[in-house]
């Protein structure tokens, strides 16, 4: 049965392998698609797309550092890009739904907003709290991510030979992402309901993360990928929580004026 047992192995090797790679990407097929079709992002927070980004990123750069399995090299690679689309749409749709025309960006104001007359001073990088990531463009983000890649990068390059930088560059990127579903926690809680999150997404992330957390310890992964997945599975079970209290206990929303860090969630 040896002819039959290694082809198998093999299959069953590459089956998961794939899994790694795309299966990270599928829980936002429905969300993006429920977005597109009702024009509405109000229930997805696009600091998940941040957290997600910031994690990958380092990740890439904890591979230079520390070479782990290729499979979850290219996830991260396909996640980023993931990311980017969905930010593109959720900037697309929530600036065709606002009311108020005032554009907000990354850099400095532009003096061809019609809106602004005589464009206030303001620093080259916009990192007013109130508007942080939350950009009228998609090219706002793009600037955001290149900046941080860059400066991450050069420090990374830096410290390069440090065993020391290099662990806590992956302990940082996989908690970092394991934090994933902590926006989308906290804007459940703030709205006393999970209107407008995709169950679905949310389902596939807890199956994704539980066979990921387990391909992490049967692949004898670095130790800071476990534990960090473990900590993604306890807040996917609690999200699911909320979703469940929420519809068999309904509370009256709590009600928000516009704001810029409310318009986002998965």
């Amino acid at each position: 049965l040896e002819w039959l047992l290694v082809p198998m192995h093999q299959l069953v090797s590459w089956g998961a392998a794939g899994a790694m790679v795309f299966g990270g990407v599928v829980p936002y097929i429905p969300q993006y698609r429920d977005i597109r079709r009702t024009q509405n992002a109000e229930g997805f927070s696009t600091y998940v797309c941040l957290v997600l980004l910031v994690a990958n990123i380092l990740r890439i750069l904890f591979w230079f550092g520390r070479r782990f399995e290729s499979p979850l090299l290219w996830q991260s690679i396909i996640m980023i890009i993931t990311m980017l689309l969905m930010l593109k749409l959720c900037t697309e749709v929530r600036v065709s739904n606002e009311l108020n025309v005032k554009r907000r960006s990354f850099a400095a104001a532009d003096s061809k907003d019609e809106e602004i007359k005589a464009p206030p001073k303001r620093s080259y990088l916009d990192f007013d709290l109130n508007y942080f990531w939350h950009w009228s463009k998609f090219t706002d983000y793009i600037q955001c991510v290149l900046t941080f890649t860059g400066v991450t990068g050069y420090i990374t390059y830096l410290w390069l030979d440090s065993p020391l930088f290099v662990e806590m560059l992956g302990f940082l990127a996989v908690f970092t992402e394991a934090m994933l579903g902590v926006p989308q926690l906290y804007r459940n809680y703030q709205n006393r309901s999970t209107e407008g999150m995709s169950v679905k997404m949310v389902l596939m992330w807890t199956s994704g993360d539980t066979f990921k957390t387990v391909y992490f310890i049967l692949n004898q992964a670095p130790f800071q990928f476990s534990i960090c997945g473990l900590l993604q599975v306890f807040v996917d079970i609690a999200i699911l929580l909320q979703v469940y209290l929420y519809s068999s206990y309904p509370q009256k929303p709590v009600s928000h004026t516009a704001h810029p860090a409310s318009t986002k969630a998965l």
